[in-house]
């Protein structure tokens, strides 16, 4: 188990001050953006959304590993892990209201959201496989839940990367919850990452909970990678909330789990009070981290609430290449549906 805080100074670690304050700062901006987007969705702002609260440490450590070529392939609940890596918070805010990520004006290499449970991992696979034919220097991160490692598309995925030395990582974030099923009830083996053996790689594990040490172990694993030895990174974490606004945790989960505190405490206090400890995080710094964060929250909100919304013909533009009569007709019935339903909107 790889770990960083309580075990090494930051002196020793292989991050630098700079950047250890700069995580800090990503960990604050991911855990305000779930505290408000919590928030908007209780009011009725979008249809659902899943918290990621607990899980700040992991995703932004090994957001802050990737290279700017390399590729993320997310899912739903790796937000924070987008932030980190460019995305802006307002197109995860239009994602959630039913907006098309491919829209969004960023030129980041990060795939949509993966919202069916492991459909990702095939495609990180295959988009590794890809990278190696072109001869490239591209090492692909692939998020994934440790629910996904009860899908056949782990399995497949995980065999492709194998057999064909795709450059990829498979960042497995190990909350301990498939929504309701605990992870015992899930797999017999006694760790995620031993399940790598069977695919011919390395699985390794490391504290969640401890940015530094996902920073650490994610930057090695992609060099790994880039050789062509996918690797299984095992990020030990903790949902702290529920499994998205529709679920109700209370009915499954107790709160006094058996697991270590290292694993249930909150990350984002386990890490301000190391760097207060090492002497590089002070008051002013707060303040300013918490004054520029909700500044960055306010222009989102405002920014996905002014978007216009889509033309109802416009879900057929990047399905076909041309348009036909009968796409016509379809765009023109859709168009009218649209105008009808505003009518008695407002008859109403």
């Amino acid at each position: 188990m790889h770990r960083v805080i309580g075990e090494s100074s930051l002196e020793d670690s292989r991050v630098s001050v700079e950047e250890a304050l700069e995580i800090y700062h990503d960990m604050v901006r991911a855990r305000r953006f779930d505290e408000r987007a919590l928030a908007l969705q209780r009011r009725g702002w979008m249809s659902g959304y899943p918290p990621f609260r607990g899980q700040e440490g992991s995703q932004v450590g090994a957001a802050h590993a990737l290279a700017e070529t390399d590729w993320l392939v997310p899912t739903y609940r790796s937000n924070a892990m987008q932030l980190a890596h460019g995305v802006p918070m307002s197109d995860i805010l239009l994602f959630r209201r039913g907006y098309p990520e491919y829209a969004s004006d960023h030129d980041l290499n990060v795939f949509p959201q993966a919202v069916p449970i492991a459909t990702q991992i095939p495609h990180a696979a295959g988009l590794g496989m890809a990278a190696n034919d072109g001869d490239s220097e591209e090492a692909i991160c692939c998020y994934l839940g440790d629910g996904a490692t009860s899908e056949g598309d782990f399995h497949e995925g995980l065999n492709f990367a194998g057999v064909f030395d795709a450059p990829v990582v498979f960042f497995c974030e190990n909350n301990g919850w498939a929504i309701s099923t605990p992870r015992e009830r899930q797999t017999a083996s006694d760790t995620i990452a031993r399940k790598a053996e069977a695919y011919g790689f390395d699985g390794v594990r490391v504290d969640g909970n401890d940015p530094l040490a996902v920073r650490e172990l994610t930057e090695a694993a992609l060099e790994r990678a880039r050789e062509e030895n996918p690797v299984l990174l095992e990020s030990l974490t903790y949902r702290q909330g529920a499994h998205t606004t529709s679920d109700d945790p209370s009915r499954y989960r107790d709160e006094a789990d058996d697991l270590p505190e290292w694993r249930t405490a909150d990350p984002l206090e386990r890490y301000e009070d190391y760097l207060r400890g090492e002497g590089v995080l002070d008051d002013a710094f707060v303040e300013e981290v918490e004054e520029e964060t909700e500044a960055e929250l306010e222009d989102a909100v405002e920014t996905a609430e002014s978007t216009p919304a889509p033309e109802p013909g416009e879900v057929f533009d990047p399905v076909y290449a041309e348009s036909t009569p009968r796409l016509d007709e379809q765009r023109a019935w859709l168009e009218a549906f649209a105008e009808r339903e505003e009518l008695r909107e407002l008859e109403r």
